[in-house]
């Protein structure tokens, strides 16, 4: 998937006639709008009024994502009685345009810790056609192998592009999201040059059995992969899925004990993975 970022100023009247409207949000996938949570709302929700009511005019199928954002200042109840606050607002307004169940999605961001990268993650999701087929992957793998949680996360952003249909626990999120960091940092210091591939077409080696004597191919350089056992019992096992993606799981202590099983079982993920993306074949 490729992806583009266009960043207004928040002072730039984009509806007017001197704008083309239909060039900027013709093929648009997701509208993201920032509110400062500290600062006067009144005026950016204005706008954002605006904004809602001429895509819903011409172009519906828009996502459209309010971040509220520098809530780390606030307490908690203050930032609940913000969000609903917005959320009220917005709806009364949409509603006396004539625009009644408007789906719009609402996130309490910060840069402080990893709510920014969540509430991103959330987003580029939406725009993925073939989720639905990477979270039913994530879900066999997880069964198979005794994972608990498992994200397929893009390793230079740490947005987690998938993950299994059991919830989301923050505190899972951000420890694998800091696991990425870790990696990265020694990485920097440990890693070494990969050769490139002759062909161009980064593929992946073929599973592997375990037990299975190893073959006569070429050897090629094998996947980043990492494991971290936690003092609370709990095992964190990361898989290089390319350049690009890396797959981290949580599991217990027990399920790595039997890692060759895990290893293979990843390495068929890896495989179906690839087969997804050259199915779909890119996107918007």
């Amino acid at each position: 998937m490729d992806f583009q970022v266009w960043d207004f100023p928040g002072q730039l009247d984009y509806l007017d006639d001197t704008f083309d409207f239909d060039n900027i949000f013709g093929e648009l996938g997701a509208l993201i709008w920032v509110i400062d949570a500290q600062d006067e709302i009144l005026d950016p929700l204005a706008r954002l009024h605006s904004t809602i009511i001429a895509l819903q005019r011409s172009y519906p199928q828009v996502n459209i994502e309010v971040f509220i954002h520098k809530v780390d200042g606030l307490s908690d109840e203050y930032k609940l009685d913000t969000q609903r606050d917005i959320m009220q607002r917005t709806q009364d307004e949409l509603a006396d345009a004539g625009y009644d169940n408007v789906q719009i999605s609402y996130h309490l961001t910060s840069i402080y810790d990893h709510s920014i990268f969540e509430a991103f993650s959330k987003v580029i999701q939406k725009l993925l056609p073939q989720l639905g087929t990477l979270e039913n992957l994530l879900n066999v793998l997880c069964s198979n192998s005794g994972i608990e949680k498992a994200f397929l996360f893009d390793v230079l952003s740490k947005i987690y592009i998938a993950t299994d249909s059991s919830p989301v626990d923050v505190q899972s999120y951000e420890i694998c999201s800091d696991f990425i960091d870790v990696i990265v940092d020694v990485s920097e210091i440990y890693g070494y040059d990969r050769k490139s591939d002759q062909a161009g077409t980064g593929q992946i080696s073929p599973p592997v059995s375990p037990g299975e004597p190893p073959t006569d191919e070429p050897e090629q350089s094998p996947e980043v992969s990492s494991v971290i056992r936690l003092q609370n019992g709990m095992v964190l096992y990361l898989r290089e899925i390319n350049k690009f993606l890396a797959l981290i799981c949580l599991m217990r202590k027990e399920s790595i004990e039997r890692q060759g099983l895990v290893d293979y079982n990843v390495q068929i993920f890896q495989t179906a993975l690839q087969r997804v993306f050259e199915i779909g074949g890119g996107g918007r």
